[in-house]
């Protein structure tokens, strides 16, 4: 292997073990180990310390909190087994650290050194290596500058061993080719679409003895699932907008709050493109009016964008009296000017010509009735809401409160799809599906500022209706099952033309698909159409597709093979490539780990272990 290869993974892993170093040591606070107790065990000729193990367990507790944003303890932790990770993760390390010292593989002091001058923690405000900065970060964290540079020695020995085992390790060709193949691979079809019109004659009606057989056998179609059954009160803004007595007063005063969307004066869309001087806008003007040029080009030419021209709605009061008389006064021209403008002479492009509108007070008022009201109603379910939380209190039903306030009492069998009524409100759902027997109703909030409570009063088992209560339904669904099975007939009497030397074409309108991805659709057909496609072998192999009310025979008209020029073919190789050339790094390291582990002897005092969770809360 090349040195320089070797150097540059040697760099990357040291980076990142020195990232998480830094991770792990920050605000860390377990006592101290000294003497035998300290070791957490050992590979060959090297010791895992205390320290280590609880700087990993430390590091991965901070980076949980830091991903989820909630507490983590050793004991969450230890529940998923993670400790177990984290404490096989130091023995692999060291069975490396082991193999490395076995083979004399080591860096000098001055790679040592030019990798602590690069830490950004050890820089001072100039940005260049500080000593003092580096001795009292490393204090900070309880070390010395040794034990850091002797740790420091040893990732980059380890790491260079690491490089050495996988670094020569590229794209496995046997493995992504075959990939790219099967992902790339397209095809093109003919569908022939088959519908009730194109059966001899139409599905008829079922008779009586036809629906009870259908309905007999296939009872889980028109059974009602699980219902809760639930009484309820509420009220809403809507109960009441035509109770609230709303005054002219507050209507004219709202209106004349909202005079400018009423009283709207004439306006204009305009864009304004200014000049240094009158002959230079003049020239412009003379060049648009010729056919030269547009004034597109001429907003272009000056490195202008559209919002630097644009002056969006305009009134006569927002312009110049001289540019407000040459624009409303012309009501046929795109282009007009040049007109003196505070900026200067300018052409102004007129996109729409807005005529003035007046709403008056009479037409607006009943919109700004409604409105009131609506809002006259939220303040008074707002009113009365403590006094219903009053009754609830004193334990009145939710009979009594209807009776005794406005809210108006329903019931509805309630089930996951009900939508109607109150069902179509979130918050009545949410207490739809969390009331239990025996709950006592409180007060909910609704969206549009309503209020309801509610009572479980029964949970109605799956129930399987009468016939004759729901025959609509089961007349709908033997018609659909029976269409089904029509069209399948029909599509196996063309299969069997084609197989007797027919043309699919002559047949029946087709329509072709090209081009089509195994990840891809085809629009307007079932979803599985792409996938019963990519399961034909061989190109004049048909196919029947099923959906609710159609049939498709399909015919495999192509297999077109990866283009290996397509810019999206060569992006998948690249990322299928890196992808099994990591996985097959990952395994070939992982085993030469588990080997060296093997070869060296692990020892382990679950002593200490358990010493070291004692220090964690």
């Amino acid at each position: 292997m090349a040195r320089s290869a070797v150097k540059k993974a040697s760099n990357l892993f040291v980076w990142i073990i020195l990232g998480l170093l830094f991770v792990a040591l920050a605000g860390f606070g377990i006592g101290s180990f000294s003497g035998g107790a300290s070791r957490v065990g050992a590979v060959g000729d090297i010791e895992i310390t205390a320290e280590d193990y609880a700087r990993a367990l430390d590091q991965e507790i901070r980076a949980r909190i830091a991903q989820t944003g909630q507490p983590v303890t050793l004991a969450n932790l230890r529940a998923q087994g993670v400790d177990q990770a984290v404490l096989q993760s130091l023995v692999a390390r060291a069975a490396l650290a082991h193999e490395a010292q076995a083979m004399g593989l080591s860096v000098g002091d001055a790679e040592v050194a030019r990798q602590i001058t690069q830490i950004q923690a050890f820089q001072g405000l100039d940005g260049a290596f500080d000593r003092e900065t580096y001795e009292f970060t490393l204090r900070q964290n309880g070390l010395n500058p040794a034990e850091f540079e002797d740790d420091l020695r040893e990732d980059t020995a380890r790491s260079l061993l690491q490089a050495a085992v996988i670094g020569g390790i590229g794209p496995q060709t046997t493995i992504t080719e075959p990939l790219v193949a099967y992902q790339g691979e397209t095809r093109d079809v003919s569908l022939l679409i088959l519908t009730e019109a194109d059966l001899p004659g139409a599905v008829p009606q079922p008779t009586d003895a036809e629906l009870l057989t259908h309905y007999e056998a296939h009872p889980d179609r028109f059974t009602d699932p699980e219902a809760r059954r639930i009484t309820y009160a509420w009220v809403t803004p809507a109960m009441l907008t035509d109770a609230m007595a709303i005054d002219e007063a507050s209507l004219r005063a709202l209106y004349d709050e909202r005079a400018d969307q009423y009283l709207q004066p004439e306006r204009r869309l305009l864009e304004r493109l200014v000049f240094a001087d009158a002959p230079s806008a003049q020239a412009a003007y003379d060049a648009i009016a010729a056919g030269q040029t547009s004034f597109d080009t001429l907003v272009a030419d000056r490195g202008l964008r559209f919002e630097d021209v644009d002056l969006g709605e305009v009134t006569r009061d927002d312009l110049t009296a001289e540019a407000a008389e040459a624009i409303f006064s012309d009501t046929e021209s795109e282009i007009i000017g040049p007109v003196a403008t505070d900026l200067g002479p300018a052409l102004f492009r007129v996109n729409a010509a807005l005529d003035a509108s007046e709403i008056p007070f009479e037409e607006a008022q009943e919109d700004l009735r409604a409105e009131l009201a609506a809002e006259a109603a939220r303040r008074a379910i707002d009113d009365l809401r403590d006094p219903v939380d009053d009754l609830l209190a004193e334990g009145a039903t939710l009979e009594e409160l209807a009776e005794t306030t406005e809210m108006v009492l329903g019931t509805i069998d309630y089930t996951p799809v009900s939508e109607d009524g109150i069902a179509a409100y979130d918050g009545f759902r949410e207490a739809a599906m969390a009331v239990q027997p025996g709950d006592f109703p409180e007060l909910i909030a609704l969206s549009d500022g309503g209020l309801f409570a509610l009572r479980l009063d029964e949970v109605v088992p799956p129930t399987l209706p009468p016939l004759a209560d729901i025959r609509g339904d089961v007349v709908a669904d033997w018609r659909a099952t029976a269409l089904r099975a029509a069209l399948a007939a029909r599509g196996e009497a063309i299969i069997g033309a084609l197989t007797g030397g027919a043309r699919l074409e002559d047949l029946g309108r087709t329509e072709t698909e090209a081009q089509i991805r195994r990840q891809g659709f085809v629009p307007d057909a079932p979803p599985t159409l792409v996938g019963q496609i990519f399961q034909l072998g061989d190109v004049g192999d048909v196919t029947l597709v099923a959906s609710e009310d159609r049939m498709l025979v399909v015919r495999l008209d192509a297999i077109n093979p990866a283009a290996r020029d397509d810019p999206n073919v060569s992006m998948l190789l690249q990322i299928l490539g890196q992808a099994v050339a990591q996985t097959v790094s990952q395994d070939i390291f992982e085993a030469y780990g588990q080997a060296l582990q093997a070869e060296a002897g692990i020892q382990l005092n679950q002593s200490v272990i358990n010493a070291v969770h004692t220090q964690f809360p």
